[in-house]
């Protein structure tokens, strides 16, 4: 864990991204070391989206998105997975109103092809319901895997150029891009990996090939607006180049 000296404040920074990316490590981390279930850690986690979102809010970042469950999390423990689908219906159903009040957008990116119809009847519910909200986009990242993401953009290409919808010299990067889950969503300007590990875990690979990169040793459960405004501060530090001198 990392402590502060002294608060920051939002009016202290220059510049607040458009976009914060988050890989949310750590929750069964945060469980072991308090002797707790691997289960309550994940309940911490789920519950500390809501004050992240909301701390973004009064920040003014625009968009926010979250790896909530990834394509290879399926391999866990079939507790642990039956566990966390449980939690996505409980979040689903419990954190409607509160984003409703608080004018967020909440869409899903991912391979929903594994979740009950149950479930995914929720997601589209919800998604219709706070698609006209402004205040934060929160994007949650579930069943997702970006090399997949990639695959199925490669796809929808083939499938238009096999169809003589458009040509070989139509395709490029903007293009690309227009094919992935969510194309309305701006790359992230900032990327942040909570728990300490230094990799992406196959998170937004295309999308945050010019994002800055922060790693922090807090636990996601613990992580907070200050852990935020520290990532942000950090951010404002940085010169981004996008290749050129």
């Amino acid at each position: 864990m990392f402590f502060f000296k002294k608060s920051l404040k939002k009016n202290t920074l220059k510049k607040i991204p458009a976009h914060i990316a988050i890989i949310m490590d750590g929750n069964a981390r945060w469980a072991k070391t308090r002797g707790l279930p691997i289960a309550v850690g994940h309940k911490q986690g789920s519950e500390n989206v809501r004050k992240i979102a909301e701390s973004c809010i009064e920040i003014g970042v625009k968009n926010l998105t979250i790896y909530a469950f990834s394509s290879e999390n399926w391999n866990r423990p079939q507790d642990e997975v039956q566990y966390l689908m449980n939690l996505l219906d409980n979040y689903l159903e419990k954190e409607t109103k509160a984003l409703v009040e608080k004018d967020v957008k909440m869409i899903i990116s991912g391979n929903l092809e594994k979740l009950s119809q149950a479930t995914k009847s929720r997601i589209k519910d919800l998604e219709n319901l706070t698609k006209n909200n402004k205040s934060l986009t929160l994007n949650v990242a579930f069943s997702y895997g970006s090399r997949q993401e990639i695959v199925d953009a490669t796809k929808k290409i083939s499938l238009a150029v096999s169809e003589g919808k458009i040509s070989f010299d139509e395709i490029n990067e903007k293009f690309f891009s227009q094919n992935l889950y969510q194309p309305q969503m701006p790359d992230p300007d900032l990327l942040i990996r909570t728990a300490g590990d230094l990799r992406l875990s196959n998170f937004l690979l295309w999308q945050a090939a010019y994002s800055e990169l922060y790693f922090t040793e807090v636990f996601w459960p613990d992580f907070g607006k200050q852990h935020l405004l520290q990532a942000i501060n950090e951010f404002n530090k940085r010169e981004r180049r996008y290749g050129k001198r």
